[in-house]
C-alpha cells in the first residue's frame, strides 16, 4: 500500500489514532545507549532513532543493534552542529554525510531526517534534505527536555503532560535519566491508552 504524501515537515501524526512516536536523538556512551535499548526490548517497544553521523561511524555495532532490535534508524546530521546557520552547501554536506554513514551500517539512508539544534526546519533546510533524499523533515510536538538531565520523574511528568493522540515525542540517547524514565514513561502512555510506535507506523 502506498503511503500518503507528507508535507516537507511533520510535527505530529493523526490526532484520531491512539498512538505516539517515540523518537530519539541518537548519540551517546555505549553503556547508556545499551541500557536504553535493553529497556525498550524488555517492553517490546519499537522507536525511531535519528542518529548523528559521527556517532554511527564511532559505534557501528550499536547502530546495527538498533536495527537488529527492530527500531527505525534515521538522519540527524553528520556533526550535530547548528544547521540553521549553515549555507546550503554546508547543510547538504551535513545531511548527505550522515546518509552515507547510515548506508554504511544499514544499507539505506533511512526514511527520516531531523535537523540538528532546531525543533523546526526552514525552507532552506527542507530543500537540502529533499536533495539528499529526505522529502519530509521529522519534527515533534512534545519535548521531554531529557537532555537537560532533570531526573527520571521530571522527564516522565513533562512528557505525559504534553502527550496526546498522534504526538511525536523528542527524547535522547546518552542520558541516564532517560533510561531510568523508560519503564514509568511507557506505563504512563499505556495508562492513557496510547501505543508507542515508530514514526513510520504513526505516519503511515
Amino acid at each position: 500500500m502506498a503511503s500518503r504524501a507528507l508535507p516537507a515537515e511533520v510535527a505530529n501524526g493523526p490526532r484520531d489514532v491512539p498512538a505516539v512516536a517515540l523518537t530519539f536523538h541518537g548519540q551517546g556512551e555505549p553503556g547508556v545507549v545499551g541500557g536504553l535499548l535493553d529497556a525498550l526490548a524488555a517492553a517490546h517497544t519499537k522507536v525511531t532513532v535519528l542518529a548523528v553521523g559521527i556517532w554511527l561511524q564511532q559505534q557501528p555495532e550499536l547502530a546495527k543493534r538498533v536495527l537488529d532490535d527492530g527500531h527505525e534508524l534515521g538522519n540527524h546530521t553528520l556533526h550535530h552542529a547548528d544547521i540553521k546557520t549553515m549555507s546550503e552547501a554546508q547543510a547538504f554536506a551535513e545531511i548527505d554525510g550522515c546518509g552515507t554513514a547510515l548506508r554504511a551500517v544499514g544499507g539505506s539512508i533511512g526514511r527520516w531526517f531531523r535537523p540538528s539544534q532546531t525543533q523546526h526546519s526552514t525552507a532552506r533546510i527542507q530543500a537540502q534534505a529533499a536533495r539528499a533524499g529526505y522529502p519530509t523533515c521529522l519534527s515533534y510536538d512534545v519535548d521531554s527536555l531529557d537532555y537537560s538531565d532533570p531526573g527520571a520523574d521530571a522527564i516522565v511528568r513533562t512528557t505525559l503532560q504534553g502527550v496526546r493522540n498522534g504526538s511525536i515525542i523528542s527524547l535522547h540517547f546518552g542520558h541516564a535519566g532517560t533510561v531510568a524514565a523508560m519503564p514509568k514513561l511507557l506505563a504512563g502512555l499505556r495508562d492513557r491508552g496510547l501505543r508507542p510506535v515508530t514514526a513510520s507506523e504513526l505516519l503511515a
